[in-house]
């Protein structure tokens, strides 16, 4: 009888431990690295942090949706809703953790002023992206489009191109390799840092609008666990901010 309930006890406890396993999937700069800082944190609170590093920003979700993943972060509210309506899901935000600049970068121009007619512009290639690039490049003047509050704006969309200005998509990770081979290329913040690309030499920016405050995400049917709302409340902390305000110096903001 001792014999079966000690065995039973260690059902139990390991049931228990392999209960607290969280699965993350996180892009590589600063969202994997965030992880990485509140892992010791977690596991203090007997949660084990495993962080699965992606490239892109299709297959967390696509591994969430699926339960390969319990959780992802590296996305804002536009690109989730986005993602939910195309595909059909239902990924729900947890909590918002920090804010990137997106911004246009070139190493052949110092000055807007100085793009010649017909230069190359390489913009990301999902829906949310694109228009939010074009919306920039509205702003910026250079281009025109029919309705600039359109977020979800498409080349279509274009009023005037005055400059002739040949507008390139590509993927998302491909961007900060662009930089050197166009003369204007939008590049995503973490992309930018992994890269080494100092966002501050951006030569057009958008900084700090809380609509692109990047998420925590999960599903409905585990947006309750336990071991979720520990990593949640963890990313929200005091220790992240300062994490967040000193590592990255002023290159990324806290969302909280």
């Amino acid at each position: 009888m001792k014999k079966a309930i000690a065995i039973l006890a260690a059902v139990v406890a390991f049931s228990a431990q392999a209960g607290e396993k969280l699965v993350v999937g996180a892009t590589p700069v600063p969202h994997a690295e965030i992880l990485e800082f509140i892992k010791p944190t977690l596991a203090k609170e007997g949660v084990d942090l495993d962080i699965k590093v992606f490239t892109d920003f299709i297959q967390p979700n696509v591994q969430l949706a699926e339960k390969n993943l319990d959780a992802n972060y590296y996305q804002y509210r536009p690109f989730l809703d986005e993602f939910n309506k195309s595909r059909h899901t239902d990924l729900v935000p947890v909590v918002g953790i920090h804010i990137e600049p997106f911004g246009a970068y070139s190493t052949k121009i110092k000055k807007l002023d100085e793009l010649k007619d017909g230069a190359s512009v390489a913009i990301p290639n999902d829906p949310v992206n694109t228009g939010r690039a074009l919306v920039l490049l509205h702003e910026a003047g250079l281009i025109k489009l029919k309705d600039p509050s359109n977020t979800l704006a498409t080349q279509r969309d274009i009023a005037e191109n005055p400059k002739k200005l040949k507008i390139r998509e590509l993927e998302g990770a491909l961007l900060a390799r662009s930089v050197s081979q166009v003369d204007l290329a939008f590049v995503f913040a973490n992309y930018a840092l992994e890269a080494g690309i100092d966002t501050n030499s951006a030569l057009i920016v958008e900084k700090g609008k809380d609509l692109y405050a990047e998420f925590l995400v999960a599903r409905p049917d585990n947006l309750q666990d336990p071991g979720l709302q520990k990593l949640a409340k963890a990313l929200n902390s005091p220790e992240v901010r300062n994490f967040i305000v000193t590592r990255y110096k002023g290159q990324i903001a806290p969302a909280f």
